[in-house]
């Protein structure tokens, strides 16, 4: 994948998909799937700079696991895989001892 840093505030997240199916395993179609308001950073900018040109490094850092709302950021395809665009006001909280369902998608294949 091309290397792509994102300008002072903003961040490039990574959405992290739901299960396609509910427990009792019927499978959702993806006209009726909520997206997921739940994502994954993969790069940030150098942060908000002030009217003194002071930078102020951002809170989110790369490898984060963040929450943001509905309709937060501006969706771009890179290499054919698609991300979000967002500042970081958009960012709701970051997620701490989740476990990673990207992680255990990777241990299953």
């Amino acid at each position: 994948m091309a290397k792509f840093t994102p300008l002072h505030d903003r961040i490039l997240v990574r959405r992290i998909e739901e299960g396609e199916t509910t427990r009792g395993g019927i499978i959702i179609p993806d006209s009726a799937k909520e997206k997921p308001q739940e994502g994954e950073v993969i790069s940030v900018g150098k942060g908000k700079s002030n009217d003194e040109g002071k930078v102020f490094p951002l809170a989110v850092k790369e490898g984060d696991r963040i929450l943001f709302g509905k309709y937060s950021g501006t969706e771009i395809k890179l290499d054919g895989e698609d991300f979000i665009i967002m500042r970081e006001e958009e960012v709701l909280g970051i997620l701490t001892g989740a476990s990673s369902s990207a992680k255990k998608e990777t241990a299953r294949k």
